[in-house]
């Protein structure tokens, strides 16, 4: 039987007994109606996982105890980084919830010229705490003991500044000259998806100033949360572990 597993953000180690996160408790308590002596598998983030066992319960609190340590790693060999339009709502949760299972590494919202959510800086940093918090919970669910990076929200040129030298740069566009499969992806991907309204012509002139290639994922046109997916568990079958 598979552990419930909880990102646990401090320090563990064999041994170490430690007040669960509120949340975590009362799901674990009021919606699982776990018992002391259960079994679960805590994480950080900083790799490996721990076996611990439910020690007590009171009005509400958890407490655990850490067994063992487990130098357990899911993620991809491929690196994965994507730039993401910021779209409406359930639709940017729902992204950041299956690339996170997909397993990039990082996701860097866009402010995009074309955008439909304009966001002010102190509802852009809220938005990006929301997203961090899917993030967490994709990987409690998917079994990944790193969290990815929700970077704060930037314009596109801020964001290609920052592009690391290493990694192949894909723009997804149903017109794109390649496809997936004749593009040169040695160990790391970034992949640019515009937001409803898409790219507009000076970010798509930027993008090619950056040297980002247009790509194309079949004849048909992808909504904004359905190509990101689409393109990521593309790259990772034909260049990560999905097919492995």
């Amino acid at each position: 039987m598979r552990l419930t597993r909880i990102y646990v953000d401090e320090p563990l180690a064999v041994g170490q007994q430690l007040v669960l996160p509120e949340q975590a408790a009362t799901h674990l308590t009021r919606v699982l109606r776990l018992r002391a002596g259960a079994g679960l598998s805590l994480f950080n983030g900083h790799g490996g996982e721990y076996q611990a066992e439910l020690v007590a319960i009171e009005r509400g609190a958890a407490r655990a105890a850490i067994l063992k340590q487990l130098p357990i790693e899911r993620e991809s060999p491929l690196r994965l980084r994507l730039l993401q339009g910021i779209s409406r709502g359930e639709r940017m949760d729902l992204i950041v919830q299956k690339a996170t299972e997909l397993g990039i590494e990082q996701l860097v919202p866009i402010a995009a010229e074309h955008g439909v959510v304009k966001l002010d800086p102190i509802q852009g940093i809220r938005r990006v705490e929301h997203w961090q918090s899917i993030a967490i919970s994709a990987c409690e669910q998917c079994g990944r003991n790193r969290i990815p990076a929700i970077s704060p929200v930037v314009t596109l040129a801020r964001a290609l500044e920052a592009l690391p030298a290493d990694s192949a740069r894909l723009l997804l566009d149903p017109e794109g000259a390649m496809t997936l499969a004749t593009v040169a992806v040695a160990g790391a991907a970034t992949v640019l998806i515009g937001p409803e309204g898409g790219w507009s012509e000076s970010e798509r002139r930027l993008c090619e100033r950056a040297g980002i290639s247009s790509c194309r994922l079949g004849p048909r046109v992808l909504r904004t949360e359905t190509a990101p997916l689409a393109v990521l568990a593309a790259l990772q079958a034909l260049h990560g572990d999905l097919a492995r």
